[in-house]
């Protein structure tokens, strides 16, 4: 009596399955999904976003300790980085820079933050540098070395720098455009929105070829790079508009621990972002889709997927590893 409702139930999921591989505009972002869940994407963003947050503090020391540097005796420059830093970083802008106050910079407080932030950044680099290669399915033999490994995170780490000074300084021009005028401020602005999204598809394009030792072409990761910075876009306006309508309200207290809570959240959404934009990228152009989404691996795709995780398990030059897949059942 139980094996009606059972069958009737997989002959369901059967015709389902059959139907999304049937239609690519369905299939290719299933095929997707998929993958980033057999790839543990979620635990290997978790990595990377610790690693970020870990990161982020030293950095801000360098950052304001530059400032104070840069902006001393300059009222007029201080105001506009005032409101820079309110657009960059919601919700932390008067903590690390609170209006009508004076910053100083200090050669001691330069050097820690220097010396955590390198250090902390390569460890940001280094556990995406493992995710990428991990998506891409590079065997184990094959990943870089310590010295490779930290010479290409020294690299990333040099292009979100000079990435991190371009979007500020678009982002205190367009704070200067809005007060052209309504007609001229806005198109000031749009103009500047538009080169800084540019700006971020070139940095995430860079990033998406140095993060791994695969040989992948500009074209192949050009549509995950578009995908990473339009998402890091809405990503900013949406912390942003979280900060600015639900915490103003908030107590001090709890104020700062929401904001703490919501920047390591936003790190660990930014870091799925990015590997769901990669995993993009690789069943694109490895074409690793229609794939069965229920039962035994049935498609083409399956096959080169699963002998891809296999072959990801090789240690050492002159171990073969072979895949066998048991017949279809009729």
């Amino acid at each position: 009596m139980n094996g009606g409702p059972v069958a009737a139930g997989r002959d369901l999921v059967g015709r389902l399955d059959r139907y999304q591989q049937s239609r690519p505009a369905l299939a290719f972002p299933l095929a997707v999904l998929k993958k980033f869940g057999q790839d543990a994407a979620g635990n290997l963003a978790a990595l990377i976003a610790y690693y970020a947050f870990f990161s982020f503090f030293p950095l801000l020391l360098v950052f304001v300790t530059v400032l104070g540097f840069a902006v001393a005796g300059n009222t007029a420059l201080q105001h506009r980085v005032e409101h820079t830093i309110a657009d960059q970083f919601p919700g932390l802008g008067q903590q690390i820079m609170p209006a009508g106050t004076t910053i100083h910079g200090s050669g001691l407080g330069l050097a820690i933050g220097l010396v955590l932030a390198l250090w902390a950044g390569l460890g940001v680099a280094n556990a995406a540098q493992n995710a990428f290669n991990t998506v891409w399915q590079v065997p184990l033999e094959d990943r870089p070395g310590l010295p490779r490994r930290t010479a290409r995170s020294v690299v990333l780490l040099v292009v979100l720098g000079g990435d991190v000074l371009l979007t500020t300084a678009i982002s205190g021009l367009s704070a200067g455009a809005g007060s052209l005028g309504a007609g001229v401020g806005r198109g000031a602005q749009l103009l500047l929105l538009v080169a800084s999204l540019l700006m971020n598809v070139v940095l995430f394009t860079i990033a998406f070829r140095v993060l791994t030792v695969r040989d992948v072409s500009t074209r192949a990761v050009l549509p995950g790079a578009v995908l990473a910075a339009v998402g890091w876009q809405i990503l900013q306006w949406v912390g942003g508009y979280f900060i600015a309508t639900r915490l103003q309200s908030a107590s001090s207290t709890y104020g700062t621990f929401a904001i703490v809570i919501g920047l390591l959240t936003w790190f660990f959404v930014l870091g799925q972002l990015v590997l769901l934009a990669t995993e993009l990228n690789v069943v694109r152009a490895r074409r690793l889709w229609p794939r069965s989404l229920a039962g035994p691996p049935t498609t083409d795709a399956d096959r080169r997927a699963y002998r891809g995780y296999a072959a990801m398990q090789r240690l050492a030059p002159g171990v073969r590893i072979e895949v066998h897949f048991d017949p279809p059942d009729d």
